[in-house]
């Protein structure tokens, strides 16, 4: 489990190429600092897990399914990730719960300045946006931002200076390709809402009323 703070940039050191799969070797330093086999290092939002390291750089497996709904076959060495390691129990809680599961891929398609901060429009799919509101929570290449606007067929996020500086997206450009992940809870819900009877074949007492008046949805 992540938060959507990114630690670094790292940088793509080497690929080992598969049919349909990729290993990479990732140099890295803050998120080496207390490194151990096996732990969860996010790399543009995915969730990897590390299988060898040095003080200087650490190596991953990405399997095929992966491959298909990330955008980390594009990764070429040289090329810049944002990195965060595994949230602790403890941890202050600075962006909202990431999985590491990313559900798609979004492009960009406009970037504007407003005074101080940057306007990215990310294009998505309706299987994607379904699950976004307005003021809401969503993962982009492993960065947890808020949903400044809502469109039919995009989404605006509104970027600081300091996110713009410390991670990839101020350095993304019109048709890149994003990781996204939508939070979570919406997909618990549409899931609960969605199964109309349970075990004992009897409906759910779940539905929208009921969520109304407890205040998970507006009314």
């Amino acid at each position: 489990m992540f938060t959507g703070i990114v630690e670094e940039l790292g940088k793509v050191k080497r690929i080992q190429r598969g049919s349909k799969s990729i290993v990479l070797t990732i140099e890295a330093a803050k998120v080496l600092e207390d490194v151990s086999l096996g732990d969860s290092i996010a790399t543009n939002g995915v969730c990897l897990t590390v299988t060898s390291f040095t003080e200087q750089e650490f190596t991953v497996d990405v399997m095929p399914e992966t491959m298909r709904h990330s955008s980390l076959g594009e990764l070429k060495v040289a090329s810049e990730v944002n990195l965060e390691r595994a949230l602790r129990l403890g941890d202050r809680l600075g962006g909202h719960l990431v999985s590491g599961h990313i559900d798609g891929l979004g492009t960009i398609t406009a970037k504007k300045r407003e005074d101080n901060a940057t306007v990215v429009t990310i294009e998505a799919s309706n299987d994607i946006l379904k699950y976004i509101i307005h003021k809401g929570s969503i993962a982009i290449d492993g960065v947890s931002l808020t949903v400044a606007n809502l469109g039919e067929n995009s989404f605006d996020i509104s970027l600081i200076p300091h996110t713009s500086q410390v991670t990839l997206l101020g350095k993304k450009e019109v048709g890149a390709k994003v990781n996204l992940e939508v939070d979570m809870i919406g997909k618990y819900v549409e899931r609960m809402l969605d199964s109309k009877k349970d075990n004992n074949n009897k409906k759910s007492d779940i539905d929208m009323e009921l969520l109304k008046d407890n205040g998970f949805l507006l009314a």
